[in-house]
């Protein structure tokens, strides 16, 4: 019974020396594991860092390229809008040149206007007595255009040429009209006949009497000639087509 136990006892030792070294290799084996799976974590998480890091450095490199290209864009528009300013400064410098010349001509324009004005008051006053009421009434027009303060002077001159330009007219037409005739105190209603500026007749409604404006006064005429300005009349109203008419024009003055 004694050798029983001891043997007993022998394999219990055996199987505690075989045993340990297995228990021991596997206490590495877990600590191993845990510290690969620990390294696993480790490096997961410095991979989730790293790749954190990249996203952002990728991020922040992208908003880097766009502050460039809107720094080139900026710096293009301001050198554009710098070379707006000089081209302004120098529009502005030249329309103050302008200005100062525009004063200087107002001052010389302004007396040639009025001059312009009495001189067309003396021909009227001097010219054939053909339209007289309308002719002075533009005149006088003018004249009260002058001493408006709300008509530019660009405007003025206009209606100064403007008037020229209708008195230019008359020397290159023919006209037939209704007017006061008066000679020797007496009016009556007669039909006008200008022919330019070069003669200017009248003949009575009846038809019985004509005249011509020679050497600044009414000159009656031949019974002959009624006739030929009846037809001129009649060519100037545009009731006969143009046809040759045989007139008396009125004689020059000799100078004395």
């Amino acid at each position: 019974m004694q050798k029983i136990t001891w043997i007993r006892q022998q394999w219990i030792g055996i199987l505690l020396i075989t045993i340990s070294p297995v228990i021991a290799f596997a206490g590495n084996l877990e600590k191993a594991i845990d510290t690969q799976v620990k390294t696993d974590i480790a490096a997961q998480t410095s991979q989730q860092q790293v790749d954190q890091l990249s996203d952002e450095t990728t991020q922040m490199l992208s908003e880097y390229r766009d502050i460039l290209r809107q720094t080139e864009s900026l710096r293009a528009y301001n050198d554009q809008l710098n070379k707006l300013v000089v081209s302004q400064k120098s529009e502005l410098d030249s329309i103050d040149v302008q200005l100062r010349n525009i004063e200087t001509t107002q001052r010389d324009i302004v007396p040639l206007m009025l001059k312009m004005i009495d001189t067309m008051a003396q021909f009227v006053e001097l010219d054939v007595p053909f339209l007289p009421d309308e002719r002075q009434e533009r005149v006088i027009q003018l004249q009260t255009l002058m001493e408006r303060a709300d008509v530019t002077l660009a405007e003025k001159y206009r209606r100064i040429l403007e008037a020229y330009q209708v008195e230019t007219e008359y020397g290159r037409t023919i006209e037939a009209y209704q007017g006061e005739l008066t000679v020797d105190g007496n009016s009556r209603t007669v039909d006008f006949l200008r022919i330019g500026r070069v003669s200017l007749y009248y003949l009575t409604l009846d038809g019985l009497e004509a005249g011509i404006w020679n050497q600044q006064q009414w000159q009656k005429l031949d019974d002959s000639y009624r006739q030929s300005i009846s037809q001129g009349l009649k060519v100037a109203k545009k009731q006969l087509p143009p046809d040759l008419l045989v007139l008396p024009v009125k004689t020059a003055e000799v100078a004395q």
